[in-house]
């Protein structure tokens, strides 16, 4: 199954203690890495959220972000009025040591900690809910990357269609490059007569042979294209063999190149290889 590695999802959810809400950013990686930001009140999740990604995914950078807005219920603050007051009996405590006056102001007394408190929130059930919704994002995630990764595999196929055209193209010139070849040999030939020089004529006919023989190269492009193709309908991670595919199709259009005896053989070389890398390009996106 063709699945990108680039996606973005977000999920919101309502609770009685706020909002929750979860991004997951998703870029092409050789390995799964997973990185996460957390409030602290969540943090003691991410064992659970790893194991969840992992579960459904197998490659690609994974960044995970959690941002929790709490209700104006819970942003209301309440003073410890037992403890200001025991601040207020020790201030004056010390302050019958060091003389008269009261050396608090409100300020600090508020910043002093535990004075101020929020409404008590039940952090496991809020936990529960964002690892619920963490589950919808993480779905809505896949399903942008089988989206994403169909087009991938449409572009793909498209180009392939493209590459094997371009092989049948020069299996067709090579018999009038044959012939032409032929021609220039004979006319070398008939300098020889006049001038003996057998070894030449030897390295002519080796070289003739060498070039003239690209139908292996050829019939290797289909062969490797329609692996490509087969690749593409696997219901598993196939990003890692397409990438292996791509090297053997830059191959063989390398050879092809070398053995090129015209021009028109050069320019389907150098077609192959642009949609050769094309096709490389999209592939590193691929799981």
């Amino acid at each position: 199954m063709a699945l990108s590695m680039t996606a973005f999802s977000r999920s919101n959810v309502d609770t009685d203690s706020g909002r929750i809400t979860w991004e997951i950013r998703s870029v092409n990686s050789r390995y799964l890495e997973l990185h996460f930001r957390l409030p602290d009140e969540f943090r003691d999740m991410e064992p659970a959220l790893r194991e969840c990604i992992k579960s459904r995914l197998n490659r690609g950078k994974v960044e995970v972000f959690l941002r929790f807005q709490p209700s104006q219920k819970q942003q209301n603050l309440q003073v410890n009025q037992d403890l200001v007051a025991s601040l207020n009996d020790a201030a004056d405590k010390v302050h019958e040591v060091i003389g008269p006056g009261n050396a608090l102001d409100a300020l600090k007394i508020l910043q002093w900690p535990g004075v101020l408190e929020s409404t008590t929130t039940d952090i496991k059930a809020l936990q529960k809910n964002a690892l619920g919704s963490f589950d919808e994002c993480l779905e809505s995630l896949i399903i942008a990357r089988k989206r994403e990764g169909d087009s991938l595999k449409e572009l793909i196929q498209q180009r392939c269609d493209a590459a094997r055209n371009l092989s049948e193209q020069a299996d067709k010139i090579i018999p009038e490059a044959l012939a032409a070849q032929r021609t220039h040999l004979l006319s070398k030939l008939n300098e020889l007569i006049e001038n003996p020089d057998t070894e030449r004529l030897e390295q002519e006919m080796v070289l003739l042979a060498q070039k003239a023989d690209i139908a292996e190269e050829t019939d290797r492009l289909r062969t490797h294209i329609d692996e490509v193709l087969n690749i593409l309908q696997r219901e598993e991670p196939i990003g890692r063999r397409l990438d292996f595919m791509m090297q053997e199709l830059n191959r063989e259009a390398n050879t092809l190149s070398s053995k090129a005896m015209r021009t028109e053989l050069t320019r389907i070389a150098v077609d192959l290889k642009v949609l050769i890398e094309q096709m490389r390009e999209q592939v590193q996106n691929i799981e």
